[in-house]
Protein backbone atom coordinates (compact mmCIF):
# COMPACT_ATOMS: atom_id res chain seq x y z
CA UNK A 1 0.00 0.00 0.00
CA UNK A 2 0.82 3.51 -1.21
CA UNK A 3 0.75 6.80 0.89
CA UNK A 4 -0.89 9.53 -0.50
CA UNK A 5 0.03 13.27 -0.64
CA UNK A 6 -1.41 16.41 -1.77
CA UNK A 7 0.78 18.41 -3.01
CA UNK A 8 -0.80 21.44 -3.73
CA UNK A 9 -4.51 23.04 -3.66
CA UNK A 10 -6.62 26.00 -4.74
CA UNK A 11 -9.88 27.22 -4.89
CA UNK A 12 -11.76 30.17 -6.39
CA UNK A 13 -13.82 32.32 -4.72
CA UNK A 14 -17.02 31.91 -3.72
CA UNK A 15 -19.85 33.37 -5.54
CA UNK A 16 -23.30 34.50 -3.90
CA UNK A 17 -26.34 33.11 -5.96
CA UNK A 18 -26.68 35.17 -9.01
CA UNK A 19 -23.86 37.42 -8.40
CA UNK A 20 -20.21 37.79 -9.13
CA UNK A 21 -19.01 34.18 -10.85
CA UNK A 22 -22.50 33.68 -12.38
CA UNK A 23 -21.93 34.61 -15.94
CA UNK A 24 -19.30 32.19 -15.95
CA UNK A 25 -19.78 28.47 -17.44
CA UNK A 26 -19.92 25.73 -15.04
CA UNK A 27 -16.57 23.89 -17.31
CA UNK A 28 -14.89 27.16 -17.58
CA UNK A 29 -15.15 27.54 -13.52
CA UNK A 30 -13.81 24.26 -12.96
CA UNK A 31 -10.66 25.03 -15.42
CA UNK A 32 -9.79 27.88 -13.29
CA UNK A 33 -8.18 25.59 -10.08
CA UNK A 34 -6.96 22.72 -12.56
CA UNK A 35 -4.63 25.73 -14.65
CA UNK A 36 -3.57 27.71 -11.76
CA UNK A 37 -2.12 23.79 -10.59
CA UNK A 38 -0.57 23.64 -13.73
CA UNK A 39 1.07 27.40 -13.59
CA UNK A 40 2.62 26.53 -10.18
CA UNK A 41 4.18 23.14 -10.58
CA UNK A 42 5.56 23.96 -14.22
CA UNK A 43 8.13 21.25 -13.51
CA UNK A 44 5.29 18.19 -13.34
CA UNK A 45 5.08 16.34 -17.11
CA UNK A 46 1.37 16.55 -17.16
CA UNK A 47 1.08 13.92 -19.67
CA UNK A 48 2.24 11.55 -16.70
CA UNK A 49 -1.04 12.24 -14.77
CA UNK A 50 -2.84 9.56 -14.59
CA UNK A 51 -6.47 10.64 -14.48
CA UNK A 52 -8.44 13.45 -12.74
CA UNK A 53 -11.86 13.58 -11.09
CA UNK A 54 -14.18 16.24 -10.28
CA UNK A 55 -17.08 16.07 -7.74
CA UNK A 56 -20.68 17.83 -8.97
CA UNK A 57 -23.90 17.33 -7.98
CA UNK A 58 -26.47 18.95 -10.70
CA UNK A 59 -24.76 17.68 -13.97
CA UNK A 60 -27.89 18.88 -15.56
CA UNK A 61 -26.57 22.05 -17.90
CA UNK A 62 -23.10 23.31 -18.71
CA UNK A 63 -21.90 20.86 -16.28
CA UNK A 64 -23.54 17.92 -18.10
CA UNK A 65 -21.67 15.16 -20.03
CA UNK A 66 -18.81 14.47 -18.11
CA UNK A 67 -17.43 18.19 -16.79
CA UNK A 68 -14.53 16.54 -15.08
CA UNK A 69 -12.97 15.86 -18.54
CA UNK A 70 -14.65 19.48 -20.33
CA UNK A 71 -12.84 20.99 -17.13
CA UNK A 72 -9.64 19.68 -17.93
CA UNK A 73 -9.42 19.95 -21.45
CA UNK A 74 -10.25 23.71 -21.03
CA UNK A 75 -7.43 24.06 -18.63
CA UNK A 76 -5.15 22.73 -20.57
CA UNK A 77 -4.17 19.43 -19.67
CA UNK A 78 -2.98 17.07 -22.38
CA UNK A 79 -5.89 15.57 -24.34
CA UNK A 80 -4.63 11.72 -23.39
CA UNK A 81 -5.19 12.55 -19.65
CA UNK A 82 -8.50 11.09 -19.26
CA UNK A 83 -11.06 12.53 -16.64
CA UNK A 84 -14.26 11.51 -14.82
CA UNK A 85 -16.82 13.21 -12.71
CA UNK A 86 -18.95 12.13 -9.71
CA UNK A 87 -21.99 12.69 -7.63
CA UNK A 88 -22.45 12.05 -4.03
CA UNK A 89 -24.39 15.44 -3.76
CA UNK A 90 -22.50 17.45 -1.19
CA UNK A 91 -20.01 15.01 -0.36
CA UNK A 92 -18.76 15.13 -4.15
CA UNK A 93 -15.35 17.44 -3.60
CA UNK A 94 -14.39 15.12 -0.90
CA UNK A 95 -15.62 11.54 -2.29
CA UNK A 96 -13.80 12.57 -5.57
CA UNK A 97 -10.31 13.30 -3.38
CA UNK A 98 -11.13 9.73 -1.70
CA UNK A 99 -11.65 8.03 -4.55
CA UNK A 100 -8.38 9.27 -6.27
CA UNK A 101 -6.14 8.67 -3.12
CA UNK A 102 -7.72 5.02 -2.94
CA UNK A 103 -6.31 4.32 -6.77
CA UNK A 104 -2.60 5.74 -5.85
CA UNK A 105 -3.05 3.86 -2.10
CA UNK A 106 -3.54 0.65 -3.71
CA UNK A 107 -0.83 1.08 -6.54
CA UNK A 108 -2.89 1.33 -9.65
CA UNK A 109 -1.95 4.97 -9.89
CA UNK A 110 0.72 7.31 -8.86
CA UNK A 111 -0.59 10.93 -9.89
CA UNK A 112 -4.02 12.44 -9.97
CA UNK A 113 -5.83 15.90 -9.87
CA UNK A 114 -9.23 15.91 -7.64
CA UNK A 115 -12.11 18.30 -6.83
CA UNK A 116 -14.73 19.63 -7.43
CA UNK A 117 -17.53 22.35 -9.01
CA UNK A 118 -20.75 23.69 -8.92
CA UNK A 119 -22.40 26.97 -10.43
CA UNK A 120 -25.68 26.77 -8.43
CA UNK A 121 -26.57 30.33 -10.50
CA UNK A 122 -26.78 28.61 -13.55
CA UNK A 123 -28.49 25.50 -12.83
CA UNK A 124 -31.02 25.10 -15.98
CA UNK A 125 -34.84 24.07 -15.76
CA UNK A 126 -35.17 20.65 -16.85
CA UNK A 127 -38.54 18.86 -18.15
CA UNK A 128 -39.74 15.48 -18.29
CA UNK A 129 -40.35 13.86 -21.58
CA UNK A 130 -44.58 13.05 -22.13
CA UNK A 131 -45.51 9.92 -20.35
CA UNK A 132 -48.32 9.20 -23.42
CA UNK A 133 -48.43 10.37 -27.04
CA UNK A 134 -49.99 13.25 -27.73
CA UNK A 135 -50.06 14.15 -24.12
CA UNK A 136 -50.66 18.18 -23.52
CA UNK A 137 -49.35 17.38 -19.23
CA UNK A 138 -45.97 19.46 -18.51
CA UNK A 139 -43.93 19.95 -15.68
CA UNK A 140 -40.86 21.72 -14.71
CA UNK A 141 -38.15 21.34 -12.52
CA UNK A 142 -35.91 23.58 -10.75
CA UNK A 143 -32.17 21.72 -10.59
CA UNK A 144 -30.51 24.16 -8.77
CA UNK A 145 -30.90 22.50 -5.50
CA UNK A 146 -33.43 19.25 -4.09
CA UNK A 147 -35.41 17.07 -5.32
CA UNK A 148 -37.56 16.86 -8.66
CA UNK A 149 -38.55 13.67 -10.87
CA UNK A 150 -39.64 12.02 -7.72
CA UNK A 151 -39.95 8.36 -7.08
CA UNK A 152 -43.08 7.73 -5.27
CA UNK A 153 -42.26 4.94 -3.78
CA UNK A 154 -39.01 7.00 -2.03
CA UNK A 155 -41.29 9.62 -1.13
CA UNK A 156 -44.00 6.41 0.54
CA UNK A 157 -40.71 4.91 2.47
CA UNK A 158 -38.45 7.75 3.08
CA UNK A 159 -40.19 10.78 2.52
CA UNK A 160 -38.61 14.32 0.26
CA UNK A 161 -37.89 16.53 3.13
CA UNK A 162 -36.34 19.36 1.22
CA UNK A 163 -33.00 20.83 2.68
CA UNK A 164 -34.27 23.06 5.49
CA UNK A 165 -36.91 20.68 6.45
CA UNK A 166 -34.29 18.11 7.55
CA UNK A 167 -32.60 20.96 9.35
CA UNK A 168 -35.52 21.65 11.30
CA UNK A 169 -36.12 17.94 11.41
CA UNK A 170 -32.53 17.50 13.20
CA UNK A 171 -33.11 20.38 15.49
CA UNK A 172 -36.30 19.32 16.82
CA UNK A 173 -34.84 15.88 17.53
CA UNK A 174 -31.62 17.43 19.19
CA UNK A 175 -33.48 19.81 20.94
CA UNK A 176 -31.43 22.73 18.98
CA UNK A 177 -32.62 26.14 20.00
CA UNK A 178 -33.10 29.06 17.42
CA UNK A 179 -30.77 31.14 20.00
CA UNK A 180 -27.51 28.43 20.10
CA UNK A 181 -28.53 28.30 15.65
CA UNK A 182 -28.21 31.81 15.65
CA UNK A 183 -25.14 32.45 18.02
CA UNK A 184 -23.35 29.63 16.00
CA UNK A 185 -23.98 31.74 12.91
CA UNK A 186 -22.65 35.07 13.98
CA UNK A 187 -19.47 32.69 15.17
CA UNK A 188 -19.12 31.36 12.00
CA UNK A 189 -18.60 34.90 10.47
CA UNK A 190 -17.40 36.17 12.67
CA UNK A 191 -14.53 34.17 12.42
CA UNK A 192 -14.39 33.82 8.70
CA UNK A 193 -14.24 37.98 8.83
CA UNK A 194 -11.16 37.61 10.81
CA UNK A 195 -9.58 35.00 8.47
CA UNK A 196 -9.86 37.48 5.50
CA UNK A 197 -8.71 40.67 7.17
CA UNK A 198 -5.56 38.81 7.99
CA UNK A 199 -4.94 37.50 4.53
CA UNK A 200 -5.62 33.48 5.38
CA UNK A 201 -7.45 32.69 2.46
CA UNK A 202 -5.39 34.42 -0.08
CA UNK A 203 -2.96 31.58 -0.22
CA UNK A 204 -5.72 29.10 -1.43
CA UNK A 205 -8.04 31.57 -3.89
CA UNK A 206 -7.15 31.69 -7.24
CA UNK A 207 -8.40 35.15 -8.47
CA UNK A 208 -11.43 34.70 -11.61
CA UNK A 209 -11.21 36.89 -14.41
CA UNK A 210 -14.82 38.19 -15.41
CA UNK A 211 -14.95 39.14 -19.11
CA UNK A 212 -17.03 42.34 -19.74
CA UNK A 213 -18.63 43.70 -22.85
CA UNK A 214 -15.93 46.37 -22.86
CA UNK A 215 -12.45 46.97 -21.47
CA UNK A 216 -10.32 44.74 -19.29
CA UNK A 217 -12.04 42.20 -17.92
CA UNK A 218 -13.12 42.44 -14.02
CA UNK A 219 -11.47 40.05 -11.21
CA UNK A 220 -13.34 38.30 -8.05
CA UNK A 221 -10.08 37.57 -5.87
CA UNK A 222 -12.65 37.45 -2.75
CA UNK A 223 -15.10 35.30 -1.35
CA UNK A 224 -18.20 36.87 -1.78
CA UNK A 225 -20.76 35.22 0.23
CA UNK A 226 -19.72 37.01 3.49
CA UNK A 227 -21.71 39.36 5.63
CA UNK A 228 -21.63 41.84 8.48
CA UNK A 229 -24.57 40.97 10.61
CA UNK A 230 -25.37 40.88 14.39
CA UNK A 231 -27.32 38.22 16.70
CA UNK A 232 -30.43 41.18 16.84
CA UNK A 233 -30.56 40.74 13.27
CA UNK A 234 -30.13 36.85 12.71
CA UNK A 235 -33.37 37.00 15.23
CA UNK A 236 -35.50 39.13 12.96
CA UNK A 237 -35.72 36.62 10.07
CA UNK A 238 -38.34 34.55 9.04
CA UNK A 239 -38.11 30.89 9.67
CA UNK A 240 -38.02 29.01 6.44
CA UNK A 241 -39.97 25.99 6.67
CA UNK A 242 -42.92 26.73 9.45
CA UNK A 243 -43.70 29.90 11.73
CA UNK A 244 -42.52 27.97 14.63
CA UNK A 245 -39.54 26.77 12.99
CA UNK A 246 -36.41 27.51 13.73
CA UNK A 247 -33.91 27.59 10.86
CA UNK A 248 -33.58 30.98 8.32
CA UNK A 249 -31.31 32.32 5.91
CA UNK A 250 -29.18 33.65 8.17
CA UNK A 251 -28.21 30.58 10.37
CA UNK A 252 -27.92 28.34 7.23
CA UNK A 253 -25.53 28.12 4.24
CA UNK A 254 -26.03 29.59 0.89
CA UNK A 255 -26.30 28.87 -2.70
CA UNK A 256 -23.29 29.61 -4.13
CA UNK A 257 -20.89 28.86 -6.84
CA UNK A 258 -17.22 27.49 -6.35
CA UNK A 259 -14.58 25.29 -7.71
CA UNK A 260 -11.58 23.66 -5.96
CA UNK A 261 -9.09 21.42 -7.52
CA UNK A 262 -5.89 19.30 -5.55
CA UNK A 263 -2.75 17.59 -6.81
CA UNK A 264 -2.25 13.81 -4.93
CA UNK A 265 0.61 11.77 -5.72
CA UNK A 266 2.46 9.23 -4.24
CA UNK A 267 6.37 9.09 -3.41
CA UNK A 268 7.45 7.88 -6.89
CA UNK A 269 5.79 10.28 -8.48
CA UNK A 270 6.62 13.49 -5.94
CA UNK A 271 9.95 12.26 -6.74
CA UNK A 272 10.00 12.26 -10.35
CA UNK A 273 8.27 15.39 -10.77
CA UNK A 274 10.04 17.51 -8.06
CA UNK A 275 6.98 17.52 -6.14
CA UNK A 276 6.72 18.55 -2.19
CA UNK A 277 4.04 16.90 -0.01
CA UNK A 278 1.95 19.04 1.90
CA UNK A 279 -0.29 16.54 3.51
CA UNK A 280 -1.01 12.94 3.67
CA UNK A 281 -4.48 11.48 3.44
CA UNK A 282 -4.70 9.04 6.05
CA UNK A 283 -8.23 7.62 5.02
CA UNK A 284 -11.89 8.57 3.99
CA UNK A 285 -15.24 6.77 5.13
CA UNK A 286 -18.80 7.35 4.35
CA UNK A 287 -22.12 6.05 6.20
CA UNK A 288 -25.47 5.97 5.22
CA UNK A 289 -28.71 7.55 7.69
CA UNK A 290 -32.06 8.13 7.35
CA UNK A 291 -32.40 10.67 5.12
CA UNK A 292 -35.30 12.83 7.05
CA UNK A 293 -32.29 13.60 9.25
CA UNK A 294 -29.28 13.79 7.10
CA UNK A 295 -27.59 16.23 9.25
CA UNK A 296 -26.67 13.58 11.55
CA UNK A 297 -24.67 12.11 8.88
CA UNK A 298 -20.65 13.39 9.76
CA UNK A 299 -21.30 11.25 13.34
CA UNK A 300 -21.15 7.85 12.25
CA UNK A 301 -18.87 8.87 9.21
CA UNK A 302 -16.18 10.68 11.73
CA UNK A 303 -16.11 7.64 13.93
CA UNK A 304 -15.69 5.38 11.10
CA UNK A 305 -12.70 7.11 9.57
CA UNK A 306 -10.88 7.80 12.71
CA UNK A 307 -11.72 3.85 13.42
CA UNK A 308 -10.18 3.12 10.14
CA UNK A 309 -6.91 5.40 10.79
CA UNK A 310 -6.11 4.61 14.54
CA UNK A 311 -6.71 7.80 15.57
CA UNK A 312 -8.70 9.51 18.40
CA UNK A 313 -11.06 12.85 17.97
CA UNK A 314 -8.89 14.08 20.82
CA UNK A 315 -5.81 13.88 18.55
CA UNK A 316 -7.76 16.28 15.59
CA UNK A 317 -6.14 20.04 15.88
CA UNK A 318 -8.39 20.71 13.43
CA UNK A 319 -11.96 19.84 12.97
CA UNK A 320 -13.60 21.30 9.43
CA UNK A 321 -17.49 20.52 9.41
CA UNK A 322 -19.27 22.10 6.94
CA UNK A 323 -21.97 24.30 8.12
CA UNK A 324 -24.89 23.28 5.78
CA UNK A 325 -27.23 24.49 8.42
CA UNK A 326 -26.07 25.50 11.87
CA UNK A 327 -28.57 23.14 13.83
CA UNK A 328 -26.82 20.22 12.06
CA UNK A 329 -23.73 21.45 12.70
CA UNK A 330 -24.69 21.66 16.73
CA UNK A 331 -26.28 18.34 16.56
CA UNK A 332 -23.08 16.88 15.26
CA UNK A 333 -21.06 18.62 17.60
CA UNK A 334 -23.05 17.43 20.48
CA UNK A 335 -23.45 14.00 19.22
CA UNK A 336 -19.56 13.81 19.06
CA UNK A 337 -19.27 15.23 22.60
CA UNK A 338 -17.35 18.43 21.24
CA UNK A 339 -18.19 21.75 22.59
CA UNK A 340 -20.32 24.25 20.47
CA UNK A 341 -17.12 26.66 20.77
CA UNK A 342 -14.77 24.43 20.73
CA UNK A 343 -11.55 26.39 19.10
CA UNK A 344 -11.01 23.84 16.49
CA UNK A 345 -14.09 23.54 14.73
CA UNK A 346 -13.59 25.78 11.71
CA UNK A 347 -11.48 28.15 12.74
CA UNK A 348 -11.56 30.19 9.74
CA UNK A 349 -15.46 30.05 9.54
CA UNK A 350 -17.37 27.72 7.53
CA UNK A 351 -20.28 27.66 5.22
CA UNK A 352 -22.49 29.93 6.68
CA UNK A 353 -20.34 32.63 6.13
CA UNK A 354 -18.32 31.71 3.07
CA UNK A 355 -20.57 29.69 1.27
CA UNK A 356 -21.65 26.09 -0.15
CA UNK A 357 -21.19 25.16 -3.57
CA UNK A 358 -22.17 21.64 -3.43
CA UNK A 359 -19.54 19.95 -5.67
CA UNK A 360 -16.90 21.76 -4.73
CA UNK A 361 -17.38 22.46 -0.44
CA UNK A 362 -15.86 18.75 0.06
CA UNK A 363 -12.47 19.88 -1.46
CA UNK A 364 -12.71 23.08 -0.05
CA UNK A 365 -12.59 22.12 3.61
CA UNK A 366 -9.67 19.68 2.24
CA UNK A 367 -7.74 22.79 0.99
CA UNK A 368 -8.51 24.51 4.25
CA UNK A 369 -7.74 22.27 6.30
CA UNK A 370 -4.36 21.80 5.17
CA UNK A 371 -3.73 25.31 5.25
CA UNK A 372 -4.70 25.52 8.93
CA UNK A 373 -2.53 23.35 9.87
CA UNK A 374 0.23 24.60 7.98
CA UNK A 375 -0.36 28.06 9.85
CA UNK A 376 -0.90 26.50 13.20
CA UNK A 377 1.94 23.88 13.00
CA UNK A 378 -0.67 21.35 13.97
CA UNK A 379 -0.33 17.69 12.80
CA UNK A 380 -4.18 15.72 12.15
CA UNK A 381 -7.41 17.33 10.83
CA UNK A 382 -10.52 15.76 10.29
CA UNK A 383 -12.49 17.21 7.88
CA UNK A 384 -16.32 15.70 7.34
CA UNK A 385 -20.13 16.85 6.27
CA UNK A 386 -23.52 16.05 5.90
CA UNK A 387 -25.15 14.95 2.75
CA UNK A 388 -28.55 15.03 1.48
CA UNK A 389 -30.42 11.82 0.92
CA UNK A 390 -28.78 10.33 3.82
CA UNK A 391 -25.16 10.29 4.40
CA UNK A 392 -22.07 11.77 6.01
CA UNK A 393 -18.86 11.54 4.57
CA UNK A 394 -15.08 12.39 6.64
CA UNK A 395 -11.75 12.37 5.93
CA UNK A 396 -8.33 12.92 7.82
CA UNK A 397 -5.18 14.19 6.84
CA UNK A 398 -2.04 14.91 8.86
CA UNK A 399 0.27 18.12 8.14
CA UNK A 400 3.82 17.03 6.26
CA UNK A 401 5.81 20.38 5.42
Amino acid sequence: MHDVYICDGVRTPIGRYGGALSSIRTDDLGSVPIRKLIDRNRQVEWSALDDLILGCANQAGEDSRNVGRMCGLLAGLPASVPASTINRLCGSGMDAIGSAARSIRCGETRMWIAGGVESMSRAPFVMPKALMAFSRDHAVYDTTIGWRFINTLMQQRYGVDSMPETAENVALECSISREDQDRFAIWSQTKAATAIQRGFYEREIVPVSIPQHSGSPRWVKQDEHPRQTTLADLSKLKPLVSEDGTVTAGNATGVNDGACALLLANEEAMRTHGLIPRARILGMATTGIEPRIMGLGPISASRKVLDRVDRTLDQMDVIEINEAFAAQVLAVLRGLAIADDDPRVNPNGGAIALGHPLGASGARLVITAMNQLEASTAHYALCTMCIGVGQGIAMVIERMS
